[in-house]
């Protein structure tokens, strides 16, 4: 075969944002608070977790693991799109490019997970209160945070094979800002339709599965809310549960967007891409702090250098 005797694309080659040649400088000034944000929020976030005493249950034990894949996930391409933004090389090794792809889809999908065990535990602090501390035991917390590592290794890894198993001989440019799915299939050397096929279902299909398990807890909880007695306690409830939905409504349209559409568009897609690894990580810090009286508490008293915050 012709494929046998090509030349193996050895580095790829990062186009960049479609339409904005000649306002490199613009975006870099634009787009690195963004994420300094980010990394700063999220510090934030974990040190308050694991520095307060009061933080220490499981929905904050979540919080801080959400933290942990934010910064990550964010910094898996953002970096790279800074520098060239900088005038520096475009250039991207095949084996970067890999993990790039990789580390992508495996932070993303963790998040996902994240998300619908953070439902779940909404769901067992609201629907089953005086037995939440044997639910969600440190054993079970532990135990869901390492499942969502394992499942989410396993879904990127099935990705990222069925991606670069294929024949790359060139062309080497990448019409996007990192490597994804969707920019470096049509950079294969072989038919595509099997890999876009399987990854077309498997995104879809933990997408879906996570958001209908979000859906059936934050039901159960909707049902036991409108169940309590007095206007403050409906209040409080649903205090707790509005960060967390306004995290997945951000988490969950872009997947949509970019993911499962039947015909793409790549402009949108690109701009959506920007603003889930840019805008959606650094939503999440101010999402929950903005909104958590305990979280506020907490970094206040970090920021007035009590060191350690007690239970009291």
């Amino acid at each position: 075969m012709e494929i046998k005797n090509c030349s193996v694309v050895t580095e790829f080659i990062l186009l960049g944002i479609p339409h904005t040649e000649g306002f490199e400088t613009l975006l870099f000034v634009l787009f690195l608070p963004f994420y300094a944000c980010t990394l700063v929020g999220n510090v934030s976030i974990l040190v308050a977790v694991i520095s307060s005493t009061r933080l220490h249950t499981p929905m904050y034990f979540f919080l801080g693991n959400l933290s942990v894949f934010d910064m990550g996930f964010s910094s898996v391409t953002c970096p790279k799109m800074l520098f060239y933004l900088m005038g520096l090389s475009r250039l991207i090794s095949y084996q970067d490019c890999v993990s790039q792809l990789f580390f992508f889809h495996f932070l993303g999908s963790i998040e996902c997970f994240l998300y619908t065990v953070m439902a779940y535990d909404r769901f067992a602090a609201i629907c089953h209160p005086l037995r939440y501390s044997v639910i969600m035991n440190s054993k079970i917390c532990v135990a869901l945070a390492v499942g969502t590592w394992l499942l989410g290794c396993f879904h990127s890894s099935v990705l990222t094979s069925l991606t670069f198993t294929l024949p790359y001989c060139g062309p080497n440019e990448v019409d996007h800002f990192f490597c994804d799915i969707p920019a470096i299939l049509p950079l294969a050397s072989a038919d595509t339709s099997l890999a876009q096929r399987v990854s077309f279902t498997n995104v879809g299909l933990v997408s879906l599965v996570c958001f209908l398990l979000i859906l059936l807890s934050y039901t159960r909880i909707t049902i036991s809310i409108l169940s309590i007695q007095s206007t403050e306690g409906r209040q409080r409830a649903f205090s707790t549960c509005s960060a967390h939905l306004i995290a997945i409504l951000c988490a969950y349209g872009p997947i949509i967007t970019v993911y499962l559409q039947p015909t793409p568009n790549p402009m949108l897609g690109t701009v959506v891409q920007i603003l889930m690894n840019l805008v959606g990580p650094m939503l999440n810090p101010l999402i929950y702090t903005l909104r958590n009286k305990e979280v506020k508490i907490a970094l206040k008293k970090i920021l007035h250098g009590k060191g350690s915050v007690s239970e009291g």
